[in-house]
């Protein structure tokens, strides 16, 4: 197992303690999984956790942002975010078909009740974090 540095803002925690509770814990268990992938993967020794448009977002050399939310006026679900104009959400589609549900080319949308198929959904952070290393392979390699 990798030994992973992780490098944490304050704004970020700051952000995670303003979600309701019953939120946070979703967002903590993807933010879980994210960390648990990059630990795994062997090239990844550093992690920043960060806000991009004001979500807490993860970033790593030769890999593609992955950010987590939710917001009050879709209260009942949460999302992984991902770069819109990557060839990323339209792989998790082709390969995970019914598994997820999406929204467009940049998010898998997750409702509150959902259980999460964990073991796709670390192959689809897997995918983001090592993206430079596998976007030209088909369907990302997944």
């Amino acid at each position: 197992m990798n030994k992973l540095k992780i490098n944490t803002s304050p704004e970020f925690e700051e952000v995670f303690m303003k979600y309701p509770e019953e939120v946070r814990k979703k967002l903590m268990f993807l933010r879980s999984l994210i960390t648990e992938v990059a630990e795994e993967v062997a090239e990844i020794s550093d992690m920043v956790e960060t806000l991009k448009w004001g979500e807490p977002s993860f970033l790593v050399k030769k890999g593609s942002t992955i950010r987590i939310d939710w917001k009050d006026k879709t209260s009942d679900q949460y999302a992984m975010y991902f770069k819109c104009t990557s060839k990323l959400v339209p792989a998790f589609k082709t390969v995970f078909g019914n598994t997820f549900h999406f929204e467009g080319s940049r998010a898998i949308i997750f409702e509150m009740d959902d259980k999460l198929p964990e073991r796709e959904l670390k192959r689809c952070i897997k995918a983001a974090l090592t993206y430079h290393h596998v976007k030209e392979l088909p369907n990302l390699g997944l």
